[in-house]
């Protein structure tokens, strides 16, 4: 008995199977997109090309189907999904992706749709749409010319964006979803237990990347032209440093400057990204402990320790409170990056806008009081706790924080412009929290340092 032969897909039917699964799953993309480029052998530049039509479809989605609904005689919410997320990507090369010829755009991505067995009138429609709109391409308007004749067109779903139009106002609720629909630039934070940025920026110019310095950090650089892999990158062997986005950099230098002797702890370290920057500020006698529950993410936090030479930190494979739990340590220092909806990051991310529905967000605040709390139970006196979220969400932040006071009288909140570089205090709000918001060039931040009164 013959067994059927594995469908090998392309490129393009790769990012479309990606594409259609998300929207089915509403799982984080790389949970989807992993599995997808191994089974089909997807490598090098192939899976930039992945990668970049992805991102470029998730982030202009409305201005795409605005596109593709000129173009059809049938009405978008009666697509089965696959077409229209086909029309999606070929529209995207078509109009966003020069290097990629008119013809190679049509004929790769409708022999994509192809391959997933569509009907054979199908297949002529989607076609005959995308070669009208290769026809066409030089005459339609741009996204900005678009969104002036229908200000709907924000790439984002409608209950978000009536959300950020209550909380920052309609102008600054649009910034935010331009800023969103265009890809940021790689962010590093140099590694100043081994170089220094001068050192790491002439490093990067001699082999030919442009590099300016953050506008808030003094450990940013940024790469605004560059879109190849991060390991090719001059010094990522050597530990040089991290990728980092300005706003958690500025984040972790709320505990700066740690004394000698201090005991920090990283309650919810994922990747590592602040906790290697904390070990970086650690003095030779201070002690750092790193805490994640998830197998995947405690084992590339333990990568990025080893790669960045960030020795003597005490790793812990538990959840908050499980560590809580078995220990009777009690820190000076206590940094809390909390699970959240992500909405600061939607730029980087452009899958959470569409995965994200309004009523998680109570489910994660009931997981960041929780976490708050025993946070606090692990503070020495006279200690110092940052809580933090890549949210733009006020359910999440400044509510999280100001309930958690209103029933602890033993802590109070220290104005985090204090303690910032002079650049980055136009980042920190009339209460003292540091919210910087993503059309300041950097991500969607808050973060409250909490100072615990006792001295006992």
């Amino acid at each position: 008995m013959s067994s059927r032969k594995r469908r090998v897909l392309t490129s393009r039917g790769v990012a479309l199977a990606a594409l259609c699964e998300l929207a089915d799953k509403r799982e984080p993309l790389g949970l989807i997109l992993e599995p997808l480029l191994r089974e089909h052998g997807i490598q090098g530049r192939d899976v930039g090309l992945v990668h970049s039509l992805i991102m470029g479809v998730l982030r202009q989605q409305d201005y795409l189907d605005w596109i593709v609904a000129r173009f059809s005689r049938h009405p978008l919410k009666k697509m089965r999904l696959r077409t229209l997320n086909a029309l999606r990507l070929g529209v995207y090369q078509l109009l966003f992706l020069d290097r990629i010829p008119a013809s190679a755009a049509v004929n790769e991505t409708v022999a994509a749709f192809k391959a997933g067995r569509q009907p054979v009138w199908l297949v002529r429609v989607v076609n005959g749409i995308l070669r009208n709109v290769a026809r066409e391409r030089d005459n339609l308007p741009t996204p900005e010319a678009a969104m002036r004749e229908h200000p709907g067109l924000l790439n984002h779903p409608a209950w978000l964006v009536e959300r950020w139009r209550k909380h920052f106002g309609q102008s600054r609720c649009q910034r935010i979803c331009l800023t969103n629909s265009a890809a940021p630039p790689v962010t590093l934070r140099v590694n100043t237990r081994l170089t220094e940025r001068g050192t790491m920026e002439e490093m990067l110019t001699a082999a030919g990347i442009a590099v300016r310095r953050g506008k808030y950090s003094d450990l940013a650089l940024l790469l605004p032209e560059f879109h190849g892999e991060i390991a090719q990158l001059p010094g990522y062997g050597e530990g040089l440093f991290a990728v980092q986005d300005e706003a958690a950099q500025l984040a972790a230098m709320l505990l700066a400057p740690l004394a000698e002797g201090d005991r920090i702890l990283d309650g919810c370290a994922g990747l590592g990204g602040k906790t290697t920057h904390l070990a970086a500020m650690l003095p030779p006698d201070g002690e750092l402990v790193a805490v994640e529950p998830d197998g995947r993410r405690y084992r590339l936090l333990g990568e990025n320790l080893e790669r960045l030479r960030m020795r003597g930190v005490a790793t812990v494979n538990a959840s908050l409170e499980e560590f809580a739990a078995g220990t009777e340590q009690r820190f000076s220092n206590i940094f809390l990056d909390v699970p959240c909806s992500g909405t600061g990051v939607i730029r980087r991310r452009p899958d959470i806008r569409w995965n994200r529905r309004p009523e998680e967000l109570s489910r994660f605040r009931k997981t960041q009081q929780r976490l708050l709390e025993t946070a606090a139970s692990l503070l020495a006196g006279g200690g110092r706790l940052v809580y933090a979220t890549c949210s733009l969400e006020p359910e999440e932040n400044e509510e999280v924080v100001e309930a958690f006071l209103a029933s602890h009288g033993d802590f109070q909140i220290q104005d985090a412009g204090e303690l910032l570089p002079p650049a980055a205090r136009e980042l920190v709000t009339d209460k003292g929290y540091f919210q910087p918001l993503p059309d300041q060039e950097l991500d969607g931040f808050f973060a409250a340092l909490l100072v615990n009164k006792t001295t006992t």
